[in-house]
């Protein structure tokens, strides 16, 4: 039986490994990557290291294999994250070239992501103010585990007075999308970039 727990510092490496086996629509996305902690550094390691309150990890016998991690206040959490994790990772990872743009690798996407961080559409985070993400890798899928991570994040949320949340999903990743309607969550924007859902707490 999976076991769902707060996230320790020492779950990081953990947190990195399952970020990018599930960074391609929800599959593994290692073959894109010639440095496999980009999709970490964008979508996972903040929120264990700057919100470590409201990140948690599934673990079995074979160890982490998946995680919940968010932030109950998206411009609070973004202001937090450009003065405390963005300014090291922009020393270590040079912007990409404009001029290539169309061409970008997945490196050059992350490193653009890094310094020009996804933020909060003050449309949403209105009336949605808290966000998460949820990543879990195949072996334990289909077992009730994403909604067991969920009720765990979102009762954290309840729990800090949040009254609403929203999450993004690439529309290739079918799977999460079912996943997010069977939830219960509410598809609020739908482009080629993203599906943008939302839930009221």
């Amino acid at each position: 039986m999976a076991t769902i727990r707060p996230t320790r510092p020492d779950d990081l490496d953990a947190l990195y490994e399952v970020c990018v086996r599930t960074a391609d629509a929800g599959g593994d996305a290692r073959h894109l990557h010639d440095d496999e902690r980009l999709p970490g550094h964008v979508f996972v390691a903040p929120y264990a290291v700057l919100e470590p309150e409201l990140c948690f990890v599934v673990e079995d016998d074979e160890g982490v294999g998946g995680y919940v991690c968010g932030a109950d206040d998206t411009d609070a959490f973004d202001a937090r994250a450009e003065a405390q994790w963005w300014p090291a990772l922009r020393r270590r990872y040079a912007e990409p070239d404009h001029a290539r743009g169309p061409e970008w690798t997945q490196d050059e996407w992350h490193r653009f992501f890094i310094h020009t961080p996804i933020t909060g559409d003050p449309k949403v985070v209105a009336d949605y103010p808290a966000h998460l993400h949820i990543d879990v890798l195949p072996r334990l899928q289909g077992r009730g585990t994403g909604r067991r991570l969920m009720d765990t994040f979102l009762d954290a949320l309840r729990a800090r007075g949040a009254r609403g949340v929203h999450l993004g999903v690439s529309p290739q990743n079918r799977h999460a999308i079912g996943f997010y309607r069977h939830y219960g969550f509410v598809e609020l924007v739908a482009n080629e970039v993203q599906v943008v859902f939302v839930m009221e707490l």
